[in-house]
């Protein structure tokens, strides 16, 4: 596209004020016009960035990154999102700070928020956990704020929680409105979120949570599937069926991946533990009891390999809405049988015909978490963005 009026147009009308100066944990904490700025403003960052016009509204500052598990994909996601609108970057490894002799999540919010900008967090292992650690960060910068201690309050992005994954989330939408042509394209399509076998143990819940949660709020029928046993957490199962009922689509729960692939315009298979096991597992943690924790670790790997069936396969895609052309999404790492592992989620030769376009899916997470950021910072981000584009400002000298 040659300008951002598009998205510009996009965001009349819409009620996104409170996200200025707030927090993003979850997608269900914010309104339908909010989750609809975000994607007209990370579209219209995107489209500055590949028009070599920079983004930054920031001429200096800090952006701190906290990761209690491993990440690839998020961690670069969250790096590139900040140096696009000018921040700098500096993770905050535990191992290396006053954490490990007893210093209060009070005082490590706190101590890393002087000139910060943004902080970003995952803590996904331990149900409970990572949103209630959140919460606390997010009610200490405050607090330091409000006693006069840190002369603004930094905003707090989840980079995935026990709960949810919004960026994730988020990025995939994105995807599905470049896919389909726009916003008011995907209401109708039928999407399939699937457990698939995983020769590991412990997997989030927060993935197939957070599409759950947020699919159906744009009218999109979901089919979720999963063997007898793999639960996911209660309350977002309830949350999903409320948001099908309110937004004129369908919810509905299957128990074979056949079932779920029939007829389905996406498909979005991804492995993860059974909620009542997370739970176990976060209370033998708890108690510190890690011989209970290599136990269960062993039972849920032997639950895992009952299951070896559940898995990708051309077969399965045959009985999609456009067979092999029907949309196949993952966030990656995906388990590929025969490549990262003897048996695996999805079949190799699925994932290669379909690899192009998980990239492309996976592109679309620094600009979500960007829009996230530029979106908590900006009162009126129509103007802010006609400012950058009219200023034109070239991302690189090309000499």
């Amino acid at each position: 596209m040659s300008d951002i009026q598009k998205y510009l147009d996009q965001l009349e009308g819409l009620d996104f004020s409170g996200l200025y100066g707030n927090d993003f944990l979850h997608t269900w904490d914010k309104s339908t016009d909010e989750l609809r700025a975000l994607y007209a403003v990370a579209g219209a960052l995107r489209n500055l960035r590949e028009r070599n016009i920079s983004s930054k509204i920031f001429d200096s500052g800090l952006a701190v990154s906290l990761f209690r598990d491993n990440s690839t994909r998020t961690r670069f996601s969250f790096s590139k999102a900040t140096n696009l609108l000018g921040l700098e970057l500096q993770d905050l490894d535990e191992k290396k700070s006053q954490i490990a002799h007893g210093e209060t999540v009070r005082e490590t919010a706190t101590m890393i928020s002087f000139m910060a900008d943004v902080i970003g967090i995952r803590d996904d292992m331990y149900i409970g956990k990572g949103d209630a650690y959140m919460e606390e960060v997010s009610e200490s910068v405050q607090q330091a704020y409000e006693d006069g201690v840190l002369d603004h309050r930094p905003t707090l992005i989840s980079l995935q929680s026990d709960s949810d994954h919004p960026t994730q989330s988020s990025a995939d939408l994105l995807y599905l409105i470049e896919e389909f042509g726009g916003l008011e394209n995907l209401r109708g399509k039928n999407v399939a979120v699937t457990w698939a076998y995983s020769p590991s143990y412990g997997k989030p819940l927060s993935c197939p949570q957070s599409l759950i949660s947020l699919l159906p709020r744009f009218g999109m029928n979901v089919t979720l599937a999963h063997p007898e046993g793999y639960d996911l957490m209660r309350e977002r199962v309830d949350y999903a069926k409320a948001q099908a009922a309110e937004n004129g689509c369908t919810f509905k729960q299957v128990n074979t991946m056949a079932e779920a692939f029939e007829g389905a315009d996406i498909v979005i298979p991804k492995s993860w533990a059974p909620y009542a096991a997370m739970e176990k597992r976060t209370n033998l943690y708890a108690e510190g009891n890690d011989a209970g924790i290599a136990a269960l670790e062993q039972e849920l790997l032997a639950q895992n390999a009952t299951h070896k069936d559940w898995v990708s396969t051309t077969d399965l895609m045959a009985k999609t809405a456009n067979g092999q052309d029907t949309i196949f999404m993952h966030p990656l790492p995906a388990d590929i049988s025969g490549v990262s592992c003897e048996h695996g989620e999805v079949e190799a030769d699925v994932f290669d015909m379909h690899r192009v376009g998980m990239y492309k899916e996976a592109s679309y997470k620094p600009y979500a978490i960007a829009a996230m950021i530029f979106l908590q910072k900006v009162a009126d981000p129509a103007k802010a963005l006609k400012v950058l584009e009219d200023a034109a400002t070239p991302r690189w000298n090309q000499f």
